[in-house]
Order: C-alpha cells, then sequence, then structure tokens
C-alpha cells in the first residue's frame, strides 16, 4: 500500500475537494495518512485569498521534505492556478497542477512517483477561461459534518478578489446528482451536511446558462433527503432573498445559521469594492432573519483596509456591525492581489492602520459572540457531538452554532442530542448538560 498525505488551506471548498481526490486516488492502493505518516505523496491543496496563505504554501512544502525526501509533492488549488510558475521554482515540489488538471492526479501521478523518467514537466495547467467542467466533491471522515460542494466558480469582480481568476465562471452540480451525493453520504452515518461553493446562491448554471435556482435545490432538499441536518455555508446578501429566508425559517432540515459575507459597513467602500448591494439591503436581511428565526446565529465576513477605506470610512463600518444584531464576525486584513482592480485604487492602508482596525473589529466579535451565547443561556438545543475530547469534555455544535460542551461520554460520538444551555466558561464556550432524551 502506498501512503498520500493531504494538507489543505482555506475554505471548505478546498476540504470538500481534498477528500473527493483522496478517494480518486483508492483504486491505484493509495490510503489516506496523515502528515507525519512518512507518506509517499503529499497533496497540498492551496488558496490564495490572502498573502499569508501564500507564504503557508511555502512552508508546508519544506516540512513535507523533511519528514520525507523521497516523496514526490503536489501542489493544486488556487494559488497553483495563479501562480503556476512560482510555485514550481520552489524547492521540493515536482508537479503543480492548474484547476482543470486537480482531478485528473490519479492518471498524471504514476511518473512522479517511480521517477523512472527523466524531465518530467512540474507544470500541467491550463488557463483559466477553458475551465467550464463541474466536478463534484464532498467530505468523509475528516470532520463530523461533511462539506459538499454544490457549485464552483464566480461571475462577480469584486475589486479585492482572485477568485473569478483562480476557478472560473460560475457552474453548478444538477439538483438530481446532488440528491444522489446526499444519499451516498448519509450510507456513511453521517449526521450533518453543510452545504458549500464559492457563490453558492448562484446554484443552477450549468453550460453557460442558468437553469435552476439555490431555492430549488433547497426545496428538493428539504422534500427528499434523508439526512437530518443542512447548514449553508455562505451565502451573497443580495442572493438571500427574503423568499428564501421565509423558506428556511419553516424548514425542519435546514439549520438557523447564517453567514453572510458583508466587506464593509461604508456604502463608499463597498461601490469601491464593486460589491452587489449596499448596507441598507443587509440590514434588511438581518432583520427578517430576526424577526423569522429570533435565535438564529448570524455570522459575518468584514475585510478591512481595503484601498480607500479612510479612518472615518472604517468607523462607519464599526458603527454600523456595533448596533447591528449579529453574533460573530470574521475579520480578514485587505491584502493586495495581483490583477484585480483594487491594485490602482488609493489611497493606500498601512500595515500598521489594518492591524488596529482588525484588532478592534475582532474585540467587537468577542463581544458580539458573548452577548448571543448569554442570550441562549438555559434554552435547549440539540448538539451534533464530536470525537475529540480535552480535560473530560466533549464538544459539539447546535442547529443555531452555539458551542456546546458536556462531560466526555463515548456513546455521545456523532449523535444529536438536545442539551440544555447552562453556564459560559472561561473559554468562552457554553457548558450543557445533556436531556434524557435521544434522538
Amino acid at each position: 500500500m502506498k501512503k498520500v498525505a493531504f494538507y489543505t488551506l482555506g475554505c471548505k471548498l478546498n476540504f470538500a475537494e481534498s477528500s473527493s481526490i483522496a478517494r480518486s486516488l483508492e483504486p491505484m492502493g493509495f490510503v489516506r495518512a496523515e502528515f507525519q505518516d512518512n507518506p509517499d505523496l503529499f497533496v497540498i491543496n492551496t488558496c490564495s485569498v490572502t498573502e499569508q496563505a501564500d507564504k503557508k504554501c511555502k512552508k508546508v512544502v519544506r516540512e513535507a521534505k523533511k519528514i520525507n525526501p523521497s516523496a514526490a509533492v503536489v501542489i493544486i488549488g488556487c494559488y497553483a492556478q495563479l501562480k503556476p510558475e512560482e510555485i514550481a521554482a520552489i524547492p521540493g515540489v515536482d508537479l503543480v497542477l492548474g484547476a482543470n488538471e486537480k482531478f485528473k492526479l490519479p492518471e498524471l501521478i504514476p511518473p512522479y512517483l517511480d521517477r523512472q523518467i527523466a524531465d518530467l514537466p512540474k507544470l500541467i495547467a491550463s488557463e483559466i477561461r477553458y475551465d467550464l467542467d463541474y466536478h463534484a466533491s464532498y467530505s468523509v471522515n475528516d470532520r463530523t459534518r461533511t462539506f459538499l460542494k454544490v457549485q464552483d466558480g464566480c461571475d462577480y469582480p469584486c475589486s479585492y478578489c482572485t477568485i473569478p481568476l483562480a476557478r472560473g465562471q460560475s457552474r453548478s452540480d444538477t439538483i438530481e446528482k446532488v440528491l444522489g451525493l446526499i444519499e451516498e453520504i448519509a450510507s456513511n452515518g453521517v449526521k450533518e451536511i453543510v452545504l458549500t461553493g464559492v457563490n453558492i446562491g448562484d446554484f443552477g448554471i450549468q453550460q453557460g446558462k442558468r437553469v435552476e435556482t439555490f431555492f430549488d435545490l433547497v426545496k428538493a432538499i428539504e422534500a427528499k433527503s434523508t439526512i437530518e441536518r443542512f447548514r449553508i455555508s455562505s451565502i451573497e446578501p443580495n442572493l438571500l432573498t427574503p423568499e428564501l429566508i421565509e423558506f428556511l425559517g419553516k424548514s425542519k432540515r435546514f439549520v438557523p445559521h447564517f453567514h453572510i459575507p458583508l466587506q464593509s459597513g461604508s456604502n463608499s467602500v463597498l461601490r469601491l469594492m464593486k460589491r452587489r448591494y449596499q448596507r441598507e439591503l443587509y440590514q434588511d436581511r438581518v432583520s427578517l432573519i430576526r424577526s423569522v428565526m429570533p435565535d438564529a446565529c448570524i455570522g459575518v465576513d468584514v475585510i478591512v483596509g481595503h484601498p480607500g477605506e479612510t479612518p472615518e470610512l472604517f468607523l462607519e463600518t464599526y458603527q454600523f456591525l456595533n448596533e447591528l444584531d449579529i453574533s460573530y464576525l470574521h475579520v480578514f486584513p485587505y491584502s493586495e492581489r495581483a490583477n484585480t482592480y483594487a491594485v490602482d485604487i488609493l489611497p493606500k492602508v498601512d500595515g500598521m492602520q489594518k492591524s488596529e482596525r482588525s484588532k478592534m473589529l475582532h474585540i467587537l466579535s468577542d463581544k458580539k459572540r458573548r452577548y448571543f451565547y448569554e442570550s441562549q443561556l438555559n434554552k435547549t438545543g440539540f448538539v451534533l457531538f464530536e470525537e475529540s475530547s480535552e480535560n473530560g469534555l466533549m464538544e459539539g455544535f447546535s442547529e443555531n452554532y452555539v458551542r456546546l460542551a458536556v462531560p466526555y461520554d463515548p456513546l455521545l460520538i456523532n449523535t444529536i442530542q438536545p442539551v440544555r444551555y447552562k453556564t459560559i466558561m472561561d473559554s468562552g464556550d457554553v457548558k450543557g448538560e445533556v436531556l434524557l432524551v435521544s434522538r
């Protein structure tokens, strides 16, 4: 048996694709191993949203060659598509595969394993404009929840983003095929699926034409799936329609948890970012969610330090978020990426200012999460428990994304149990009590 280890950077979509590519290697005799297990093949699935993700790729390559100098090292993912020559020049990299080619790893990798052929190409990547194929992917055995990819690519030219350059045009699976994958996943005993994609609300484009919608997919899953819980990974506010929110509020399968990218609370900065909404629409969506699902968890993505974001405009974002009834923030300092519109926008924001703004929003996020958790105390939620444990406690997430800890019990692993929210621990998580009911 040969061993392959994956190191995945970035989004849930990358985790789904890494898992699917790993399974495609099994007919060749590969078993998936940990990074430290002296594998024969390392596959590094990269992200290129920030400069830090680029630097991490180089560091992981160095660590891989320390573990097994004779192993083959393959780089895939967004960074591989955007900067293939740069990656191919990293010492220790054997093969770089573009967005089209990464799913062909089983047929491409054999010569790199036995190294019997001289002058093997280090780079196999076609131009992204030809990347119109859709490759279904989902994770399994990586975490308690499964990430199921239902959409790929993006047609939104946001000023700061390289994802359309790395993944191509928006395209999707069919509803029929998604339902088939869900039943395949269900056979593995999975209790929760997270639907993921680059722009998931744009689901339904096949061969360049819209034939279905995300709302169609949600209604089909609600009616036909046998899996108990579904979570939407992230959805653009302009695609989170009132009709969809009302439906989700009555759903028996979709949980009351939303992650909605905002990026800025200033309309001036939103225009610079080429976003497709203004903050008033975002506020309306949050208000509607709260009216339909009072206990829903609402997470927000925010970018600080985008070119043109003056101190006054940042304060608009801070005040907007401070007054918004949300549950937590994901904060990203702006990172300049080549071939994006934002490169030419002035004035630039220096690193110190970005760091200060990021710190302010992280503190605000902690306060928002604490307030949300306190609002849930003495209520009951249904928690999907994970396998890991620490200090005699095991943890899991409720339907509305409260992280709960209870005394460790192996019988609870990968089960959904009713839990009373009791107290907030020093860690910030909620300590709960499992009720004497099973599900």
